[in-house]
């Protein structure tokens, strides 16, 4: 079952190509840990998802490319033909010569409306394309103009014209000191939006990212390709394929579908964050040795200290017992720091994964007390290796991760809004008062679910 992917914006589409480059390199390297004939069945189970064959036999990615500037599409489009491997589809990308000028408003409502026929025609063109349509992958920021405007737009769209297909959007979350000064009000719009029109929204934080190149890869000068090759590493080690059960050597054909049903158990819980492990630098990774013990214990005490990379994390976090809260994880301010679950979903990929031991991860302290342990975990898992590790695991968990960032970017939002700030430059595109009210509304509901857990 195939996935159209869809970039917009700046973001959207360099992250894109690093996503499909990954993909494709992984697929197509040789694994010496599985026989010819699997790693055969592999790169097909892959192809079927992310790419089709022309008959010159070139791979072309499922995807749709949309920015209103044609600067990074030409360039997404030149590096993609330039690696002689796979290309995007010549008529797959849509761009005009004015961007959104980072606001929310003009993305949403004047390049929303003013190119809609176009860009779902390119759309409904990629979707003839596939055999068998299982949802949209839908990548973009949120705190600029085109993404996350135009995204949230065409989000809608999608969901109006194909509502029996899944959506789910990989959203960035700004830095917390970021450069666009109406980043807040971009992000509580974008968010509000996607939270009606979307089934799940798979978010990575710019400043956990950073983090993981600067500790982790070691990288001196960061870039942000740099940052959208750590990106498309955690991407591509939950979408890759896996066996279909336990016991069972084909591979899962629904990755979107069954990872929906896993993860989203309920329609007003559906933020999810990936946790990777390990991510190292190359040089570093020819010193390293991983067994799955140790693997997973560390991957759970990320989970549960809500923690985005080894380094630094706090061990001292617990699970409750016996319904009481967990030891030393109360400060001052009565904040919880345990991250408590609604569901998580352990990818494992790798030499003895059989052997591998998940049993930590039923623990129903880990859980919110409505979801049985039994429902709430699930993994998948596969013998090939992903991307040069040996063994390696994600964790893809809907929990309280992002309680404290989205009440941030929230109250952020709200002062600025008590002071009508800026808000004339939304409200002449069409954006009200009231929208924003809206927003405010459907967004601290959403951190008040969370919290109750």
């Amino acid at each position: 079952m195939s996935i159209v992917t869809v970039q917009l914006g700046q973001c959207g589409n360099q992250i894109g190509f690093e996503v499909f480059d990954t993909l494709f390199t992984d697929s197509h390297s040789s694994q010496g840990l599985c026989s010819k004939r699997e790693n055969e069945a592999y790169q097909a189970s892959c192809q079927e998802r992310f790419f089709r064959e022309e008959e010159s036999g070139v791979l072309v990615a499922r995807a749709v490319l949309v920015d209103m500037e044609p600067k990074v599409i030409n360039q997404t489009l030149s590096k993609a033909a330039q690696s002689g491997r796979w290309k995007y589809g010549q008529h797959s990308c849509f761009c005009q010569k004015q961007g959104s000028g980072n606001n929310w408003a003009y993305g949403y409502s004047v390049h929303g409306p003013r190119h809609e026929a176009s860009i779902m025609n390119l759309t409904r063109k990629e979707v003839e394309r596939c055999d068998s349509l299982r949802g949209f992958f839908i990548i973009m920021s949120m705190a600029g103009g085109t993404g996350s405007g135009l995204g949230a737009f065409i989000t809608q769209n999608l969901q109006d014209q194909y509502s029996n297909s899944l959506r789910m959007n990989q959203v960035i979350w700004p830095y917390g000191t970021g450069e666009v000064i109406v980043q807040n009000y971009n992000s509580i719009l974008t968010l509000s939006h996607l939270y009606r029109s979307s089934d799940a929204l798979l978010v990575h934080e710019n400043d956990a990212v950073h983090k993981i190149c600067a500790k982790l890869m070691n990288i001196k000068h960061i870039s942000f390709s740099d940052m959208n090759q750590v990106l498309a590493h955690q991407l591509g080690s939950v979408f890759q394929p896996t066996y279909a059960g336990e016991g069972s050597f084909r591979y899962r054909r629904n990755p979107l579908g069954d990872l929906m049903e896993h993860l989203v158990p309920h329609p007003e819980f559906k933020m999810l964050g990936v946790r990777n492990i390990p991510q190292m630098s190359e040089n570093s990774l020819a010193y390293s040795t991983f067994t799955w013990a140790g693997l997973l214990k560390h991957l759970r005490q990320m989970l549960i200290s809500n923690a985005k990379m080894e380094e630094g994390m706090d061990w001292k976090v617990r699970p409750p017992r016996s319904g009481l809260p967990p030891l030393g994880s109360i400060s001052a301010n009565k904040e919880l720091h345990f991250n408590t679950s609604i569901a998580n979903l352990l990818v494992l990929r790798g030499k003895d994964v059989q052997s591998a031991d998940s049993e930590g991860f039923k623990d129903p302290a880990l859980y919110t007390s409505w979801m049985e342990p039994a429902h709430a975990f699930s993994m998948w898992k596969t013998q090939r290796a992903f991307n040069k590790y040996e063994k390696s695991a994600a964790l893809v968990s809907n929990s309280q991760f992002l309680v404290k960032p989205l009440d941030m970017i929230v109250g952020k939002a709200w002062n600025m809004f008590a002071s009508k700030a800026y808000i004339h430059q939304y409200t002449k595109f069409g954006i009200e008062e009231e929208d924003f009210l809206d927003s405010f509304t459907l967004l601290e509901q959403v951190v008040a679910s969370y919290s109750s857990l």
